[in-house]
């Protein structure tokens, strides 16, 4: 049986989250070229947490606190060859089990594999302003 560990993230799983993120492709691509500081220094304002199976990591996801107002989920990626495993779900009970007094909400494009985890969708996302 594989070992699977969950644990914050630190500036040492850099390397292997970033290559993560690579493999994931082209529905990634905003982290790419001169982008990747932006989301580096993103990284370090953010609550993350890194999933291992045995020493590879496989899975990651990304959260801020609104200043007691809930959790919101901004990222959540398991690398293709480690999927139907239960390790977003893992990730996500991680964050509430962490925070077990706070609501805690996901901003997605992936609707369905929210809804098969069992949660309530509650509104839409509009885009007020594109950026250049």
């Amino acid at each position: 049986m594989e070992a699977v560990e969950i644990r914050k993230y630190t500036p040492k799983d850099e390397k292997q989250l970033f290559a993560l993120i690579e493999r994931e492709g082209i529905e990634w691509t905003y982290w790419q070229g001169e982008n990747r500081a932006k989301y580096k220094k993103v990284l370090a304002d953010c609550i993350n947490y890194v999933l291992f199976e045995d020493e590879t990591l496989c899975g990651y996801v990304r959260c801020r606190d609104d200043a007691g107002f809930g959790i919101n989920v901004f990222d959540l990626l398991v690398d293709k060859s480690y999927r139907n495993k239960e390790y977003g779900r893992l990730l996500i009970e991680r964050v509430c089990h962490d925070f077990p007094n706070e609501y805690v909400y996901v901003t997605t494009d992936i609707d369905p594999y929210f809804e098969k985890l069992g949660y309530d969708r509650i509104g839409s996302i509009f885009i007020l302003q594109k950026g250049e």
